[in-house]
């Protein structure tokens, strides 16, 4: 005989596992943050920033900003990894990217 579904237990589970999930993602944002060097900028800063990038609709401005997020954590994980797994035919990163706000790729 098949054992009745407790909905409650599954909820609670259900619950608990979101809320895992959002705190990995408040961790890990915060974790950009300190990485990039924003955490060097005021909340008012940060939040205006945060503000523009999300209501930009220009695609070409997004397509850039993921290409320059792709170098940065290219650029990361070159560092980090040992001289022997470096990818040789890799792009240098280009001087005063991924973190100078004078690239002139922001929002305006």
């Amino acid at each position: 005989m098949r054992k009745p579904r407790d909905f409650d237990a599954e909820l609670k589970t259900l619950e608990e596992k979101a809320r895992e999930l959002k705190t990995r993602k408040v961790q890990q944002l915060g974790e950009l943050v300190i990485a990039t060097g924003a955490d060097q900028l005021s909340t008012d800063e940060l939040t205006g920033a945060l503000v523009a990038i999300a209501e930009t609709k220009d695609t070409a401005k997004r397509e850039a900003w993921a290409k320059r997020g792709v170098m940065f954590f290219e650029s990361r994980s070159r560092r980090a990894a040992p001289v022997s797994q470096r990818n040789p035919h890799g792009a240098p990163a280009q001087p005063g990217s991924p973190q100078s706000p004078a690239s002139g790729t922001g929002s305006q």
